[in-house]
């Protein structure tokens, strides 16, 4: 007996995710888009996204895997609730995106998309090809998945589910399997004169409906960027401190979300949503890695999060961040001793004047200097 494409999503169901779609392996029809998005720059400091290599398994996905044939779609919610809205908007604490609360959900859709491909290798009878991604392949997997009939995207660039928003993430299976009956596309938007996420966004990422400037997305720079954030963009972080929801979460479509059976995705204490910006300052390596242990955030490093803690020290504007501010001029990374120079001269003003000509007098890194100078200027 033939595997059917029902058959595919009750096994999907089975086991867990709570999205299935089936689409042929084609070109992502907004691939032309994409490559224009990469020539303006786009894409910021994230190469990987313009390899050559990268860019021509998104043009034909047979440069991935030879015989694909078909794409298997899957979402997993991620919704939970846990704080109230006081709690994550205080201004002593730093907010974590919604998707990184819970354990590394990379890990958790791996091992899910392997059993099903283990799965439909038996169920198929045949010597089949398969690769399975979580949110690491080079394919524009929002794009297929619109495809595979999951939602539409929107124009916050989020993939929107109408009865499920966007708190979901997205796994596939490419496989030389080929169907009879392939998913219909969710061809149209259902945004209509909605502007809400546009608005809404501290930092103007979006330059028009549709197109999202990393360069200027909190998301991007508290995650992908390793290195310097522009004093322009800093005020707008507020006390975000790893991604960023505001755009989700102010779409229509997010009162639709239901909350995730996955217990994996709970977080476990108040430190895995919004820890105390206290905390973060004063980390060391050791004490970082225990705080974020096998969750999203391990992905980057403790100079990074103690960076971006910074930024949101200097907005809340408390004095008791002064302390570990002072201290972190002291510290080994220079991109740690210039942030905290920002916090502390938007904290102190005019009184920081002695700590950030001291530290400008001893500290030979320029990118410190400049800042100090900047701010002192």
């Amino acid at each position: 007996m033939p595997l059917t494409t029902a058959a595919i999503k009750d096994k999907a169901r089975e086991l867990g995710f709570n999205l299935c779609g089936i689409t042929p392996a084609e070109p992502s029809p907004t691939l032309r888009a994409y490559l224009r998005w990469i020539e303006r720059g786009m894409h910021g400091a994230m190469g990987y996204l313009a390899r050559l290599d990268r860019v021509r398994r998104r043009q034909n996905l047979r440069e991935i895997m030879p015989g694909a044939k078909s794409l298997i779609l899957v979402g997993l919610d991620y919704f939970a609730r846990f704080a109230d809205e006081r709690t994550l908007s205080d201004p002593s604490r730093g907010r974590i995106a919604a998707y990184a609360w819970g354990l590394d959900y990379h890990k958790v859709m791996q091992l899910r998309l392997e059993q099903f491909a283990g799965w439909l290798a038996d169920a198929s009878g045949k010597a089949i090809q398969q690769r399975v991604y979580v949110d690491t392949g080079a394919l524009l997997e929002r794009s297929h998945a619109q495809q595979a009939g999951l939602g539409f995207i929107g124009k916050n660039t989020m993939l929107i589910h109408p009865r499920r928003g966007s708190s979901f993430f997205i796994g596939e299976i490419i496989t030389s399997l080929s169907f009879a009956d392939y998913d219909e596309p969710h061809r149209e938007t259902m945004c209509g004169t909605c502007t809400r996420c546009l608005a809404a966004c501290p930092t103007d990422a979006f330059p028009k409906p549709y197109v999202l400037d990393a360069r200027r997305c909190i998301s991007y720079h508290t995650i992908e960027n390793k290195g310097w954030i522009e004093r322009e963009l800093r005020p707008g972080f507020g006390n975000w401190i790893f991604g960023c929801d505001i755009c989700m979460d102010v779409c229509p479509f997010q009162r639709f979300s239901e909350e995730t059976d996955e217990v994996a995705f709970l977080p476990f204490e108040i430190d895995r949503v919004a820890p105390l910006l206290t905390n973060i300052l004063m980390s060391t390596d050791e004490t970082y890695r225990a705080m974020f242990r096998r969750s999203p955030i391990e992905r980057i490093k403790r100079e990074q999060m103690v960076r971006n803690a910074c930024i949101a020290a200097g907005n809340w504007r408390n004095e008791r961040a002064i302390p570990h501010l002072i201290q972190l001029l002291y510290d080994t990374s220079a991109l740690v001793r210039g942030h905290a120079a920002w916090a502390l001269w938007r904290t102190m003003e005019l009184d920081a004047s002695k700590l950030l000509s001291d530290l400008h007098r001893r500290d030979d890194d320029e990118r410190v200097r400049a800042e100090v100078e900047a701010l002192l200027g």
